[in-house]
Parts: C-alpha cells; sequence; structure tokens
C-alpha cells in the first residue's frame, strides 16, 4: 500500500500503541487485526519499539507504522526498520523532506492553519489533527477544514470509544487514532477492535 489516503481509509480506528515489552507485540498485533484494525501505529517511545514493528510485521494483513517520529535520524532508522508508513506529532520541513524523497506513506501531525498551509506547500493533503481535543477538540477541526476543504484528517489525541462516532460523522475524517483498544486480554483487545471497526457504520 503506498497511499496514505488508502491506509486511512483502511480501518475507522488506527491503534496507537506504546510497547514497554517487545514480546507482547505480536499478539497484540494478531489480536487488533482478527478484530479488523489492520492499520498499527507502534509509538517511538520505548526502547523496543523497533523490534515491536519487527514482530508486527509477521502478522498477516498488519499494515505496520511508526508513530512519534521526530527527526529525519530517527526517520531513517525506522525506514531501515521496516515501517510501512510514518506518523508525526508535528510538521517540519526537515523531517518531511526525506520522508517525502522516499515515497513512504506519511501523517504529519498539525493543529492549525498554519500547519496545514506548510503541508500544502509540501504537496501533503492527508494529516494528523493532534492533540486533537487540546487543540479545541471536533469544534476546531471544522473550522480548520472549512477553508482547507481539500484535506482529509486523522484526528488523534484524548479521543476515546464514545467520542469517536462524532468525529468520524465528519466528512473530511477518514479515520480516528485511539489508545482505547489495548487494554485487557487478547481476547478483550480482540472484541474491542471489532467494536472499533464498526464504529463508521
Amino acid at each position: 500500500m503506498t497511499d496514505i489516503a488508502d491506509i486511512m481509509r483502511t480501518s475507522a480506528v488506527i491503534p496507537v500503541l506504546v510497547i514497554d515489552d517487545a514480546a507482547t507485540a505480536r499478539p497484540l498485533a494478531e489480536a487488533l487485526v482478527a478484530g479488523g484494525l489492520r492499520v498499527l501505529e507502534v509509538t517511538m517511545r520505548t526502547p523496543c519499539a523497533l523490534e515491536a514493528i519487527a514482530e508486527m510485521k509477521k502478522v498477516e494483513g498488519a499494515i505496520v507504522g511508526a508513530g512519534t517520529v521526530v527527526n529525519p535520524e530517527q526517520f531513517r532508522t525506522v525506514h531501515d526498520a521496516g515501517a510501512e508508513f510514518i506518523v508525526s506529532p508535528g510538521l517540519t520541513e526537515r523531517l518531511a523532506a526525506p520522508i517525502l524523497e522516499s515515497g513512504i506513506p506519511y501523517l504529519p501531525g498539525i493543529a492549525n492553519a498554519g500547519d496545514i498551509m506548510r503541508g500544502l506547500d509540501l504537496g501533503l493533503t492527508n494529516f494528523k489533527f493532534f492533540p486533537a481535543e487540546a487543540s479545541g477538540g471536533l469544534k476546531a477541526l471544522k473550522a480548520l477544514a472549512a477553508p482547507f476543504y481539500q484535506c482529509s484528517f486523522c484526528p488523534t489525541g484524548g479521543i476515546t470509544e464514545a467520542s469517536a462516532p462524532e468525529w468520524l460523522a465528519f466528512k473530511p475524517v477518514r479515520c480516528v487514532g485511539g489508545s482505547w483498544v489495548t487494554g485487557g486480554t487478547m481476547a478483550e483487545v480482540e472484541m474491542k477492535a471489532r467494536a472499533a471497526n464498526a464504529l463508521r457504520g
């Protein structure tokens, strides 16, 4: 899959995963994929994140990306590790340039009109709205999306199972990022994933 828009359309919810033990990565990916959530974002916040990406990529049907990528050096590391897409909390030209040159699907974070305009200058139209709730919630995104009609969004940050349907009902929102699907046993994770995947209807 070579297009971030296609990746965003794959699942209603992209699980945002903080993996503390690489041994849990593959079972977690298996449970999420079995529940219909194939797009998995492994955040680069823990020492075992690269190993977790490698383990999750062994799961058939999983599309495994790296999140919280903040500089070109980190991008090169996750790219070498086989990350299939890149998510960053913000947008800088220094980070975006090597990612765009590589051709790997990229979802940069934005929080305001200036961020979006910087992304448009780089040829980007798909963005992570982050931190979604802290940046004004759905009301703020609706205000931003109006002048930037050509853009699509994946709101992430503070979104819950209860609030996700309202976000997903807004047409420019292709999917949402969330962490509520990852708690509990693997059976419970699969059940939460099924419920999350059904949110778009």
